[in-house]
C-alpha cells in the first residue's frame, strides 16, 4: 500500500479517534471546569488563534515549496529554501512572544463580563498558551517537510499516539483535581515532545538538509508572496471559526463562549471528515499542474475525492439533523440547576441549531475542497483570499449584529451566510478561470447518490419514532439509520471503482488470514 493510501486511512483513523474521544470527553471536562471555566478556556483559544496567524501561511508553503523542488529533483534549492524557511519561523517566534506581550496588556478592558478570579485564569493560561505558539509555529516545518516527501505515515502516527496519550493525560489530570489551567500544560508539553520526534525523524531518517547555500532578498519575497495569500486565508479562517468568540466575548457571559464552542466543535469534527480525504492531495495537486494537467482531468480527480466526501458528508448529515437534538441532550445536557456542569434543554437547543447551521453552510466548501488545492498548486489563490476575505469581515459584522437579538445563534448565522456567498462566485471562477468543467462536477457528485441520501432521510424520519428515551434507544435509531444508508448506498448509489475502495482492503485482510 501507498504512502498516499496508508497516509489518509492513517489520517482518518485520527479523525475518528479525535470525533470519537473528543466527543467523550468534553462533557468530563465541562462537568469538571464548569460552564464558565469551559467557557474561558474557548475564549483564550479563540485569541491565541489569533495570534497563531503570524505563521504567515509558512507550513503549507513548505509542502508546496518541497514538493516542487523533489518533483524538479533540486537537492541544493530544497536545502537553501528550507534553511531560509527556518530563519523566518525564527523571526515568527519573536514576533508571537512581543504580539502576546501586547495582546495582555488588554485583557482586561476586553473581557467586560469577566470577574476578577476568571481573569486571573484567563491570564495564566493565556502567558502558558503563548509560550505554546512561540515553539509550536517553527515545529511545523517537519511536518510540511513529511507532507511535501509524501512520507505521510510517520507524522500521521505520531499524531494518532499522541492524541491517544494527551486523552489519557487530560483524564488523569482532570480526576485528581486539575482545572483549565493544567489542560494547557498538558498541551504544551506535548507539542514539545512531538516536535523533538518529528524533528528526529525528518533529520535523520529522511535526511533532510537545512543549508543556506545563498541569502537571498529576492527569494524570500517569492516565499513571502506564495505563503502571503496562504495567510489571507488563515485570516479567513480566523474570522470563520474565531470572530464570533471575539465578538461574543465582549458581549456575553463565559456560559455563553462555552456553548457556542461546543457548537463549533462538532461543526468542525464534521469537516474533519472530509478535509482529511483533500488534505494529502496538495502534492499531487502541485505534480499535476507541473505537469501541465488538463482542466478535465483536474475535474476528474475533483469528483472521485468530491464524491467520497458527499457520501461520508451526507451520513453524518443525515444522522445529525435526525438525531443530533437526542444526541446532545445525552451528551452534555441534563443541568437542573444554573450551576450544574452540564446544559439544560434550552441551552442543548441552541448548540443544536448552531451545528446544523455550520454542518449545512459548511458542506459545499468541503465538497470542493480539491479545488483549493489547485489553486495553491498554480499559485492563483489571490481571487478566493481576497473574495472571502471581504464576504468573512462582512460576515462576522453582520453575525454581531445578529448576535444583539440572537445570541451565539444570530452570529453564526451572519458568519455562514458569508461562507455560501463565496463558495457561489467561486464556482463561476473555477469554471471560467481555472477551466474545471463544474457542471460536469455537480451531474457527476449527484449521480445515483442523491436519490439515495434522500430515501435515507425518509426512512430515517420515521425511524425517529421509535418509543423510548436515553442512549439505548439513540444507538437503536443512529444504528437503524447507518444500517439503511449503508445498505442504500452500497446497492444503488456506489459507481464499481468506489464499492472496490471498500471491498479491496477487506478481502485482502480475508485473503491474509
Amino acid at each position: 500500500m501507498s504512502q498516499l493510501k496508508k497516509g489518509a486511512l492513517l489520517t482518518y483513523l485520527k479523525i475518528f479517534l479525535t470525533n470519537v474521544i473528543g466527543i467523550m470527553i468534553t462533557p468530563l471536562i465541562v462537568s469538571y471546569l464548569g460552564k464558565d471555566e469551559y467557557g474561558i478556556f474557548n475564549a483564550i483559544g479563540a485569541l491565541i488563534g489569533t495570534i497563531a496567524l503570524l505563521d504567515f501561511g509558512l507550513t503549507n508553503t513548505v509542502v508546496r515549496f518541497v514538493a516542487k523542488y523533489r518533483a524538479e529533483k533540486d537537492r541544493k534549492g530544497e536545502e537553501n529554501f528550507l534553511a531560509t524557511t527556518a530563519l523566518l519561523y525564527f523571526a515568527i517566534s519573536l514576533l508571537v512572544i512581543i504580539s502576546g506581550a501586547a495582546f495582555y496588556l488588554f485583557i482586561d478592558s476586553y473581557f467586560t463580563q469577566f470577574n476578577a478570579e476568571e481573569l486571573r485564569i484567563a491570564k495564566l493560561m493565556f502567558v502558558i498558551l503563548i509560550f505554546n505558539l512561540a515553539i509550536q509555529l517553527p515545529g511545523m516545518i517537519f511536518t510540511g517537510i513529511c507532507k511535501g516527501y509524501e512520507a505521510f505515515v510517520f507524522p500521521e502516527s505520531v499524531s494518532v499516539i499522541r492524541y491517544l496519550l494527551r486523552s489519557i493525560t487530560i483524564v488523569a489530570v482532570l480526576f485528581y483535581g486539575g482545572r483549565a489551567i493544567s489542560l494547557v500544560i498538558v498541551d504544551t508539553v506535548f507539542n514539545i515532545l512531538t516536535i523533538s520526534v518529528s524533528a528526529y525523524y525528518v533529520l535523520k531518517k529522511l535526511k533532510v538538509k537545512f543549508r543556506l547555500h545563498q541569502w537571498s532578498k529576492k527569494f524570500v519575497s517569492q516565499i513571502l508572496k506564495y505563503s502571503s495569500w496562504i495567510f489571507v486565508f488563515a485570516i479567513v479562517g480566523m474570522l470563520q471559526w474565531k470572530s464570533g468568540s471575539w465578538v461574543l466575548g465582549y458581549m456575553s457571559v463565559p456560559k455563553v463562549l462555552g456553548l457556542y464552542g461546543i457548537g463549533i466543535a462538532l461543526g468542525t469534527y464534521y469537516g474533519a471528515f472530509s478535509t482529511a480525504i483533500s488534505s494529502v492531495f496538495l502534492p499531487r495537486a502541485t505534480q499535476m499542474s507541473v505537469n501541465n494537467a488538463s482542466g478535465e482531468e483536474l475535474t476528474s480527480m475533483m469528483i472521485k475525492l468530491g464524491r467520497l466526501s458527499f457520501i461520508i458528508l451526507m451520513y453524518i448529515l443525515g444522522a445529525f439533523v435526525l438525531y443530533g437534538e437526542q444526541f446532545i441532550n445525552l451528551w452534555v445536557g441534563g443541568a437542573t440547576l444554573e450551576t450544574d456542569g452540564r446544559y439544560n434543554a434550552e441551552e442543548c437547543r441552541e448548540i443544536y441549531v448552531i451545528a446544523v447551521i455550520i454542518m449545512g453552510g459548511y458542506t459545499l466548501p468541503l465538497l470542493q475542497a480539491f479545488g483549493n488545492s489547485i489553486l495553491e498548486a498554480k499559485s492563483k489563490l489571490s481571487f478566493k483570499a481576497i473574495l472571502y476575505l471581504i464576504f468573512m469581515i462582512i460576515g462576522a459584522a453582520f453575525g454581531g449584529f445578529l448576535a444583539m437579538d440572537f445570541g451565539a445563534v444570530g452570529m453564526i448565522s451572519g458568519l455562514v451566510a458569508g461562507w455560501l456567498v463565496v463558495q457561489n462566485v467561486m464556482n463561476f471562477y473555477y469554471h471560467n478561470t481555472i477551466g474545471l468543467n463544474i457542471p460536469r462536477f455537480f451531474k457527476e457528485l449527484f449521480h445515483k447518490t442523491l436519490i439515495v441520501v434522500i430515501i435515507a432521510a425518509l426512512i430515517g424520519y420515521f425511524i425517529n419514532y421509535l418509543p423510548g428515551d436515553g442512549w439505548i434507544n439513540f444507538i437503536l435509531k443512529g444504528g437503524s439509520y447507518t444500517f439503511v444508508f449503508v445498505l442504500l448506498m452500497y446497492y444503488l448509489g456506489l459507481l464499481e471503482y468506489e464499492r472496490q475502495l471498500f471491498t479491496k482492503p477487506l478481502a485482502s485482510i480475508v485473503k491474509r488470514n
